[in-house]
């Protein structure tokens, strides 16, 4: 039996790896971080024997009340993440597992590898309204890409959709895939509709080095990069500091930040309430673009998500509010599930890669409801 994680994202520790009924971890803090909370490994061991793993330590992760009503996933191809039987008590994720093959992966949520998303970058390059933009490097000399979709012009919104700035809520990307592949086809009429009036930026990922690396939260020097957007600067957060002098560049007139939620088992919006220049104007535009997306698609919900901001008190680190209120521009933090949707439940996948990319798609057809009134 071995447990290995020596990978793109991989992380785990192994304490006790000797019996397959007592199989014991614990995850490695983000580098330079408190942080810790992702987790993914490989299991090679004999098929058709019953395993049983525990990650222990889970009271003192970025999140504990994440773990409770969690269920890891697990794949034999790393194309196909299904739920495992879970349970979390005392500090301690336990989950069990016959494997049907020598060889099974466990991961926090189905990863999106940093392979895959040269590959995402590479295929968008070649559609013809796209152009791949290559911002600078981050602290471990990778690529800061932005994809420019549409052609400019003066009457043209100008809109930007930014992912995985926290490297382990990999749902984010998968949600920015289906996103790409519904605005870059040349067929489909809500993408024609935007692309006569408005311009796309879109990050994939605002995080390679911490996506790499196996972290929750945090760039390689261990910084928050959705703390960082007041202030940023090229020797803590370079993520950040080329990506707003971008926006700086282009202007912004609307400005998705993608996430994903440890705890809440819905998908949500958080607006910009809070921010000291809010008004009645985004107030509308808020709720136009809730409502859209109220109406497309039974996977959104406006009940359950995080408290809203009193008046001015936003915290202006944070990207969507910090950039809400230097553009004035509609801008939301759009948070998916790690567990499920308990609106609508699947015991078997959960919230899952395949579900985070509709929701992409689902996200830009709401779009067209308010981009005739972004400006």
């Amino acid at each position: 039996m071995k447990i290995s994680s020596n990978f793109d994202s991989g992380n785990i520790k192994v304490i006790e790896a000797t019996d397959p009924l007592n199989i014991q971890l614990e995850i490695n803090n983000d580098h330079q971080s408190e942080f810790y909370q992702w987790f993914h490994f490989r299991l090679e061991t004999t098929p058709y024997q019953l395993h049983k793993l525990n990650i222990n330590n889970l009271d003192k992760s970025a999140y504990p009340d994440g773990w409770e009503g969690y269920q890891a996933v697990a794949s034999y191809d790393r194309q196909t993440w299904f739920r495992v039987p879970s349970n979390y008590e005392n500090g301690t994720l336990t989950f069990e597992l016959e494997p049907e093959c020598a060889s099974v992966y466990f991961a926090y949520f189905a990863p999106y590898s940093y392979e895959r998303h040269l590959d995402l970058l590479a295929w968008a390059q070649s559609e013809e309204l796209c152009q791949l933009q290559t911002l600078g490097q981050t602290l471990d000399g990778r690529d800061m890409s932005v994809l420019k979709i549409g052609q400019p012009s003066e009457d043209k919104k100008t809109i930007w959709i930014t992912a995985r700035q926290h490297p382990g809520e990999t749902m984010a990307e998968w949600f920015v895939e289906g996103l790409l592949h519904k605005l870059l086809d040349d067929e489909d009429p809500h993408a024609a509709a935007l692309l006569s009036k408005a311009v796309f930026y879109v990050v994939p990922n605002m995080n390679p080095d911490g996506s790499v690396r196996g972290h929750l939260r945090t760039n390689a020097k261990g910084v928050n990069l959705n703390r960082e957007w007041q202030t940023p600067s090229m020797e803590n957060s370079p993520e950040v500091y080329l990506v707003l002098n971008k926006m700086r560049e282009t202007g912004l007139d609307m400005h998705l930040d993608i996430h994903g939620d440890e705890a809440i088992p819905y998908n949500f919006v958080a607006g910009s309430e809070g921010i000291p220049s809010y008004d009645d104007r985004l107030k509308d535009l808020e709720d136009s673009f809730k409502a859209a997306l109220l109406t497309i698609t039974p996977e959104f919900q406006d009940e359950h998500g995080y408290d809203k901001d009193e008046p001015g008190k936003a915290n202006l680190t944070v990207g969507s509010s910090a950039t809400a209120e230097e553009f004035k521009a509609l801008t939301y933090t759009i948070e998916m599930p790690f567990k499920d949707n308990n609106d609508l439940p699947d015991p078997d996948y959960g919230w899952s890669d395949r579900r985070s990319y509709q929701f992409g798609q689902d996200t830009l057809a709401a779009i067209v409801n308010v981009v005739d009134k972004l400006r």
